[in-house]
């Protein structure tokens, strides 16, 4: 209805009970009604000024996010300090959502993510306390889909795929604030320390190059497409860049008294170029490559499952992968070293806990987690030679307390580092000085 229209039935509405009430004049009535309408089409034109709108009705809009911010202290041994970041184990946020309904059968949709980083939990280092990509906004979603449910979704854009978060696979409050798989999100910027001294190496170097866990896909543009869900099963499949390809099945589900998530993906990637971004290869990059190299081919598989007990709360995770480079060892300026360059990098991580409402606000979750990560042959020169080799690991415990009330959730996190790395022609073995990051925070959606 209008803003004249509703203005005309509200005025006829207050003559209408003046006139059966008696209590006023005609003209008292009238004036009344007069001084009425115009406040109230004052009032509807200030709410109008103000209210978001859609383009149009046929299609829903749903705003929402979260804000997840930290106060961040860290030790390399030699230097410790502290600094407030954005978490990026699950960075700010704000997503647009929506779709409209076709027929009975289909329905036609989107997603619009974009993150925000005020300052990089997962970049910042010694030298920079704010870290690269600080102060920027990233798209992390930009894509539409056709859903039928008989046949399953397509999505065309900017999205993850089979390998988006399959080795992440977590039932508790943790995956939001710290990832048991996922480990350079938290201070792995940092520069390695061997002696005291600065290699100028980050820690997350050592992790496929560029920190993302072996098996472990991430967004990028594609084709993908996603089957019903049968018996709580769903298969994925796409294809994007220049040229990757995924495969994988989920399952979310409940047996008994237990909650059951599961993950499991087959990725392959045959470009070479450095600017490819589909999931990375270690021939993505130059050292200890060949830039001239032919496009060459990658594979990786990654899984993760998450089971938690519903009466009592305590639940278990696990998360492993691997990475495979055909390129690894074939650049003739590597030829003498290049029997015990290692083309594979592979981890695995676990996560025991329990979650359980103690008190009012909320459930609470305490955790420990154990990560290790054996590096193969990765794109960086450390202490005047190409890694060969590597091992990185790590344990943390934390805890989270939920604040239903305000879809809050805070917390206060520990996790230690150690590493190994092999680099150079001469096969020289370095023991990187231990690093220990603290944080504390909160993560509010909306």
């Amino acid at each position: 209805m209008s803003a004249s229209k509703f203005s005309l039935a509200q005025c006829a509405l207050m003559a209408a009970l003046g006139f059966f009430a008696g209590g006023f004049s005609q003209a008292k009535a009238a004036d009344l009604g007069g001084d009425c309408c115009a406040d109230l089409e004052e009032r509807i034109a200030e709410l109008e000024a103000t209210t978001v709108r859609k383009g149009n009705r046929k299609v829903s809009l749903e705003i929402s996010g979260h804000v997840n911010e930290a106060v961040l202290f860290w030790d390399d041994g030699v230097e410790s300090n502290v600094g407030v970041y954005t978490n990026d184990n699950s960075r700010s946020r704000v997503r647009f959502k929506g779709e409209a309904k076709i027929n009975d059968d289909w329905k036609a949709g989107y997603l619009m993510e974009w993150g925000i980083r005020s300052a990089n939990s997962k970049r910042f280092n010694q030298d920079d306390p704010k870290g690269e990509g600080a102060g920027q906004i990233d798209v992390r979603h930009n894509v539409w889909y056709l859903n039928s449910k008989t046949f399953g979704r397509v999505w065309v854009g900017l999205t993850g795929g089979a390998g988006e978060s399959v080795t992440e696979t977590n039932l508790a409050a943790t995956k939001d604030i710290l990832k048991y798989s996922d480990v350079e999100d938290t201070g792995l910027g940092l520069n390695m320390l061997v002696g005291g001294v600065s290699t100028g190496v980050a820690w997350r170097r050592l992790i496929r190059g560029g920190g993302d866990q072996p098996g472990e896909g991430r967004r990028f543009n594609m084709v993908r497409y996603d089957t019903p869900t049968f018996m709580g099963f769903t298969a994925t499949v796409d294809w994007g860049e220049d040229d990757a390809w995924e495969a994988g099945v989920r399952y979310h589900g409940e047996l008994g008294d237990f909650k059951v998530a599961a993950a499991i993906a087959y990725g392959e990637n045959s470009d070479v170029s450095a600017t490819n971004p589909a999931f990375q290869c270690v021939g993505n990059n130059t050292a200890p490559l060949d830039a001239t190299l032919p496009d060459t081919r990658c594979q990786q598989l990654g899984g993760s499952i998450s089971v938690m007990h519903s009466p009592t709360g305590i639940y278990v995770n696990f998360g492993a992968g691997y990475m495979k480079d055909d390129a690894i060892g074939q650049d003739p300026g590597v030829a003498s070293i290049a029997a015990v360059i290692d083309d594979r990098s592979e981890f695995y991580a676990g996560e025991i806990g329990i979650e359980q409402k103690w008190n009012d606000l909320g459930k609470t979750t305490i955790f420990g987690q154990y990560y290790k990560n054996n590096g193969g042959s990765q794109d960086r020169t450390f202490e005047g030679g190409d890694i060969v080799q590597s091992e990185l690991e790590s344990f943390g415990v934390g805890v989270i307390q939920g604040i239903d009330a305000a879809a809050m959730h805070v917390y206060l996190t520990y996790r230690h580092y150690e590493a190994n790395v092999t680099s150079g022609p001469a096969l020289a073995n370095f023991d990187v000085d231990d690093l220990d990051v603290v944080m504390s925070g909160a993560i509010i959606r909306f």
